[in-house]
Parts: C-alpha cells; sequence; structure tokens
C-alpha cells in the first residue's frame, strides 16, 4: 500500500477543501471497497479525507413525502429501517442480497453509489484495463468474461456495475444530493452513473471535489407490488449474474405505471423506459411481461462466455415481474 496523508473532517466545508488538495484525494467513509483497491494497487490515493464524523447519519421524512437517506447511514441500519421495510421494501430487499452482514454492518449509503466496477481484470494490476489505466486495452474482451456485460458496454469497456442497493433505487427514481467548492446540487439518479463510452476510468458524474449528502427517495415506494430477484453463482456473499428490480403499480388488473432496472448486466443500473412504456395499460400477465422483456434487452451483445446472460436477463424479468404482481403466488 502506497503512503498517503490523512484528514478527519468535522464538517462538510473542511472535507470538500481536504478533497480538493490533490486530483488523487478521495473521501473514505466505511472503506469496504476502497480499502480493496488500495491494497490490490488499483488504487494509490495521496490522501484521505475521513467523513465518518460528519453528520449525515440520519433517515428523515422529507415536505414532499419521501424519505431524505444521509450518506453514511449504514446498509444495514437502512434494510432494517421500519419505514423503508414498510414503504420502500424494494430497497430493503435489494440491500439485504448483497454482500455479507458483516460488509453491510460497514458500508455506507454514499459509499455503495461509489463502488468500482466488477470485474476480474480491473482488480488485477498485471493485466490490460482502460478503465484503471486509460489506453492500456481492455483485457476482459478476449478473455474469462462470463461475469461482464451484454448492454450498454463499449470497445473500451465491458464492466459491470457490481451493487445491489443502486438497482433498487435506479427503479426509485431516487434523487442524489451533493456538496462541492460551487455549492450543493441535486442529481437524478438515471443520470449519476455513466456508461463507459471513450471514458470507461470515469464511473460517475460527480465533479472531483463534490461529496455526496444524501439521497432522496420519492414519495411513491411501490410497496404493495415490487420485487428484487438476483440470480448468482450461490446463495450468499455474490455477486450478481442477472439482477431485477422490478416496481408496479396496478389498478383494477392493469399496470398504471412500471418500473424495471436491471443489475450485472451494464456499466450502471440498466433501465429502458420504452421496454417500461410497453406495459402502460396492460393486464398484469405473463405475455406482457414477456414482451417488455425483450425489449428491454434487444440490444444485448454476448462476448462468449457471457452469452447465456441474455435468456437469463429475459427469465429473470418476466419472473421478477410476476413476482411484483402476485402472480408467482397464485400458480
Amino acid at each position: 500500500m502506497n503512503p498517503f496523508s490523512y484528514l478527519r473532517a468535522t464538517d462538510i466545508p473542511t472535507a470538500v477543501e481536504g478533497v480538493s488538495r490533490s486530483p488523487t484525494a478521495r473521501f473514505i467513509g466505511g472503506g469496504t471497497n476502497l480499502l480493496d483497491l488500495m491494497k490490490e494497487g488499483v488504487t494509490r490515493p495521496s490522501h484521505l479525507v475521513d467523513i465518518t464524523r460528519l453528520p449525515l447519519s440520519r433517515i428523515e421524512e422529507t415536505a414532499a413525502g419521501g424519505l431524505r437517506i444521509g450518506a453514511l447511514v449504514t446498509n444495514s441500519d437502512l434494510a432494517w429501517n421500519a419505514q423503508v421495510e414498510q414503504r420502500y421494501p424494494l430497497l430493503s430487499k435489494a440491500i439485504l442480497a448483497g454482500a455479507s452482514a458483516q460488509l453491510r454492518n460497514m458500508a455506507t449509503t454514499g459509499g455503495n453509489l461509489l463502488q468500482r466496477t466488477r470485474c476480474y481484470y480491473f482488480y488485477d494490476v498485471g493485466t490490460p484495463c482502460n478503465k484503471r489505466e486509460p489506453g492500456s486495452g481492455c483485457g476482459a474482451k478476449e478473455g474469462f468474461n462470463r461475469i461482464h456485460a451484454i448492454l450498454g458496454a463499449s470497445e473500451q469497456c465491458i464492466a459491470t456495475h457490481p451493487s445491489d442497493m443502486c438497482v433498487a433505487l435506479a427503479a426509485l427514481e431516487a434523487v442524489i444530493h451533493v456538496t462541492g467548492k460551487d455549492g450543493e446540487r441535486a442529481i437524478p439518479f438515471a443520470d449519476f452513473h455513466r456508461l463507459p463510452g471513450d471514458t470507461p476510468h470515469l464511473d460517475t458524474n460527480l465533479r472531483p471535489d463534490e461529496l455526496i449528502t444524501a439521497v432522496e427517495l420519492p414519495r411513491e415506494g411501490f410497496a404493495a407490488h415490487s420485487s428484487y430477484l438476483k440470480v448468482r453463482d450461490r446463495a450468499s456473499y455474490a455477486f450478481a449474474l442477472v439482477s431485477v428490480a422490478a416496481a408496479l403499480s396496478v389498478d383494477g388488473g392493469r399496470i398504471k405505471t412500471a418500473r424495471l432496472a436491471l443489475g450485472g448486466v451494464a456499466h450502471k443500473p440498466w433501465r429502458d423506459m420504452g421496454a417500461e412504456a410497453l406495459l402502460t395499460g396492460k393486464p398484469a400477465t405473463r405475455e406482457h411481461f414477456q414482451t417488455a422483456a425483450d425489449a428491454l434487452v434487444r440490444d444485448a451483445k454476448g462476448h462468449g462466455h457471457n452469452t447465456f446472460k441474455i435468456e437469463l436477463a429475459k427469465r429473470t424479468v418476466v419472473r421478477a415481474l410476476e413476482q411484483a404482481a402476485g402472480l408467482e403466488a397464485r400458480r
């Protein structure tokens, strides 16, 4: 691990000023991802700004009827919060599907949003990786790419985003609140993460000096009709091959609103508004779910080892929608 300087911030302005000292400075909260990256030599920060003493650990109701989640709320506290369990069960289930209990006790809401990509070659500094070293190449494209992206990839990178929580937040259309040297701003969740394009080393649209302060959930939590379904190689402590967050608003057997977000298939949680629109006004049936699933992955492309994900994604979408609509219970 390379040498670095350290600052424990006691307020947000000090934290923002501290991370502005160097282009390689980083915030550290729970550290569950950053410390791994440092140990492997993937990330070599010159300066760490400890934000664990900042007043960002509360879950509060908003004036609009939603919830504001502080960036330092741990994954465990968020998943087991009574309001989240009751009003946003999709989020609670997604969090509990991720990592292990020990990691959830340390990992923070803000840190979860900033997890670096899932890719063997990114973590192996002895192999080429455009994300780790722009211009060096992508070892995964012609290598072992079973876990890699089938949607939104580029010639530069086919890595996937690792978070379960973020898939649920995408479906719920959360808003990310950040503070930087230029002040505060709110970022719609759909605009927070990036696809790789020609800049795979940039995972988000955060500016270098900006600190995530909160995640805001809207009033609508789809508590009556939602499902988080994760398909993985083993039942616990494994990343998703494919995951689906499905949320429906149903009236008289017909779908008023549909939200679908996929994990494990792209560089960011994947949504397609066109595919969701195919369900609007339709009866909640397997036939219509299959149509939406086909549309959602119509542009998917396998890279050899991961081609199986295309069919797996379709089946997982259909099953998640059936669970959300309550059709599985009627079988």
